[in-house]
């Protein structure tokens, strides 16, 4: 018997196929539009949302409407989700779709469900990398793999902001992969990557887990070495030199997503908007700019695979939750 979400989804793909093109520009924001994000100001999902913000009031995506970029800071981001949740049916709401949501569900880290609400566009594919001092004996994801099926409790490793976590479920899939006793790990985890990070250099612990933009710029500096990307090919620029785990003979990946989010209820007229708009935001010089800049991967992917991805996703991460023992099977 299908889930209801899934029923949900082939409801909405009917709709949308079935609007006559003269019908698809008819909903259209007629007041502020709020976005809000469920984390604090200076990380990636907050850069992301307030670029994405900046586009569609550059390019005059708001019908002469503008959008307010707000923070709302708690619960794991489970308090942004429930205002969110208590907007239904308003399309002038959006809120931050972000795969770390998704592990943190799971594993009851966020006291929300992000498969009631209507996931509109993925707009930045993440790459996590997994470091380590440069003075560091490991020089690859081979040696930590073989350090760690020695003793999995030999290396301190650090995650943000906790277990079970995206940044936690990055590295866990691919050691479990290697045949890593991945419950018997020592994990150490932080409110931030900034935190797991500044531990690092600091020598309080031995490997990071964390994704691109915070760990590249001390890498750059001298101060830590990349040992693998759990990305599922190697990336560009800064990251051209990263093995990922698949070219380290580890057949893994872990890729997290970026991007937006509608309340529950709203309809295919709505969607079909933002959906527009921010396929013209994904193609803007200025946002791709900016991800490229941070180390990640512009992307858009509507709604109907951002819907598939995230009834998949949830499925993975709670096996995965379950390897590690924070979770049950949904």
């Amino acid at each position: 018997m299908p889930s209801p979400w899934t029923t949900a989804l082939a409801v909405f793909v009917a709709a949308l196929g079935l609007l006559p093109g003269a019908a698809r520009a008819q909903w259209a924001p007629s007041e502020r539009v709020t976005y809000l994000i469920g984390v604090a100001p200076g990380g990636t999902v907050d850069l992301y949302a307030r670029g994405i913000k900046e586009a569609l009031d550059r390019l005059g995506l708001m019908h002469g409407q503008t959008v307010l970029a707000e923070n709302k800071v708690g619960a794991g981001g489970a308090i942004a989700m429930q205002q969110l949740k208590g907007m239904r049916g308003n399309a002038h709401w959006l809120g931050t779709f972000h795969t770390g949501a998704i592990a943190g569900a799971v594993t009851g880290l966020i006291r929300a469900d992000p498969r009631d609400f209507t996931p509109v566009a993925m707009m930045v594919e993440e790459t996590s990398l997994v470091a380590v001092r440069a003075d560091s004996a490991l020089e690859d994801g081979k040696e930590l793999v073989a350090a760690l099926k020695a003793d999995p409790t030999r290396l301190r490793i650090a995650v943000a902001p906790a277990l079970g976590q995206s940044t936690h479920m990055a590295l866990a899939k691919p050691l479990q992969a290697a045949g890593v006793a991945i419950d018997k790990l020592t994990i150490a985890p932080f409110r931030s990557s900034g935190e797991s990070v500044a531990a690092l250099l600091g020598g309080h612990v031995d490997v990071v887990s964390a994704t691109a933009p915070v760990i590249l710029p001390q890498v750059q500096a001298g101060k830590l070495r990349i040992l693998a990307s759990a990305a599922a090919e190697r990336g560009v620029g800064a990251l051209a030199g990263v093995k990922t785990w698949r070219e380290q003979g580890v057949p893994a990946d872990y890729v997290t997503y970026n991007g937006v989010m509608l309340p529950p209820g709203v309809n295919a007229e709505q969607i079909r908007f933002w959906e527009d708009a921010l396929r013209k935001v994904a193609q803007d010089r200025a946002w791709i700019a900016l991800v490229e800049k941070s180390g990640n991967k512009p992307i858009f992917r509507g709604y109907v695979d951002s819907h598939r991805y995230l009834l998949a996703e949830w499925k993975a991460s709670s096996e995965l939750a379950v390897r590690l023992g924070l979770g049950t099977a949904k």
